[in-house]
C-alpha cells in the first residue's frame, strides 16, 4: 500500500536562486545529517521517510523551510507521484538502508539476500529512474552503498552482493545519464539507528571492536558521511565515483 502523503503546507517546490536537494531516507542517521548540512549551506531541502512522527521531528531539527513527506521508497506508484508533484529539483540523495542478507554463506538464507535487494538496491534504482523526468540535467544523484562491497569480511557476502550491485551501477549510470552526475558514498561502520537491532551493551561492544580495527581509531559519525555527500554534490567535476568513507576499515580486513 502506498504511504505517500500529499506535500504539507510548508512544502516549496522551487525557491528562486537556491538549489533544491531531495534526501530519500532523510528522517534519521546519515540521511538526516546530510539534510542538516545541505540546509545549513543554504540549499532548499526535502526529506522523505516512512514514519510520520520521526519525519516531523527531523524536519524541525533541520529548520528553515525544509519539507518532510511520508513516502515508502519501495512503492513504485507512490514514488512516481512524489516526483510528479515535486517538480524541478537539483540533487537526489538516496540514503535507503537495509541490514538484510547478513550471515555466513554456508547457512545464509538466500531469501534474506533477495529481500535485501528488494529493500535497498531496487528502491535506489526505482527512485533514481523516477527522478529523471524532473531532476535538472546539471544536477546530481548520490547513492549510499556500504563498504561491504569493497572489503572481504566473512559473513557479509549478502551485503556485499547488494551494495556491490549498486556500486557497479554508478559508473554505468554516470556515462548513460550525462551530463547528470551520478556518484555514491560507501560508508564503513557508522553510529546510526541502523545498529539499533542490537541491545545497547552489545552495540557499544561492537563499536569498540570496530574502532580498534579502524586506522582512525573510531567508528564513523553521521556527519562524516554528510560531509562526503555534500562534497560530491558540490563538485561538478565528480561523476561515476564511489567514494569510500570508512576510516580505513577496509584496510583491516
Amino acid at each position: 500500500m502506498a504511504t505517500f502523503t500529499q506535500p504539507p503546507s510548508n512544502f516549496h517546490p522551487s525557491v528562486s536562486g537556491r538549489d533544491h536537494a531531495v534526501i530519500m531516507g532523510g528522517s534519521s542517521g546519515l540521511g538526516l545529517a546530510t539534510a542538516q548540512r545541505l540546509a545549513a549551506s543554504g540549499m532548499q531541502v526535502t526529506i522523505t521517510g516512512r514514519g510520520r512522527e520521526r519525519l516531523e521531528a527531523a524536519r524541525a531539527s533541520i529548520g528553515g523551510d525544509a519539507s518532510a513527506i511520508e513516502l515508502d521508497a519501495c512503492d513504485a506508484g507512490a514514488v512516481r507521484v512524489f516526483f510528479e508533484n515535486l517538480g524541478r529539483f537539483d540533487h537526489l540523495v538516496l540514503a535507503l538502508g537495509s541490514g538484510r542478507g547478513f550471515g555466513p554463506f554456508a547457512t545464509l538464507d538466500l531469501g534474506e539476500v533477495l529481500g535485501g535487494f528488494e529493500a535497498k538496491a531496487m528502491p535506489h534504482l526505482l527512485c533514481a529512474q523516477a527522478a529523471l523526468a524532473t531532476i535538472c540535467s546539471d544536477g546530481s544523484i548520490t547513492f549510499v552503498t556500504a563498504v561491504s562491497a569493497q572489503m572481504a569480511s566473512p559473513g557479509t557476502v549478502g551485503l556485499a552482493a547488494i551494495n556491490g550491485a549498486l556500486s557497479c551501477a554508478v559508473p554505468v549510470l554516470a556515462a548513460e545519464l550525462r551530463p547528470l552526475r551520478v556518484n555514491a558514498v560507501s560508508p564503513g561502520v557508522v553510529a546510526t539507528p541502523w545498529w539499533d537491532f542490537l541491545p545497547a551493551d552489545q552495540r557499544e561492544a561492537a563499536f569498540a571492536s570496530f574502532a580498534a580495527k579502524t586506522p582512525v581509531g573510531r567508528v564513523g559519525a553521521s556527519d562524516d558521511l554528510a560531509k562526503a555527500i555534500a562534497f560530491l554534490i558540490d563538485d561538478s567535476f565528480m561523476t561515476g565515483h564511489v567514494m569510500v568513507c570508512d576510516g580505513g576499515l577496509r584496510l583491516a580486513a
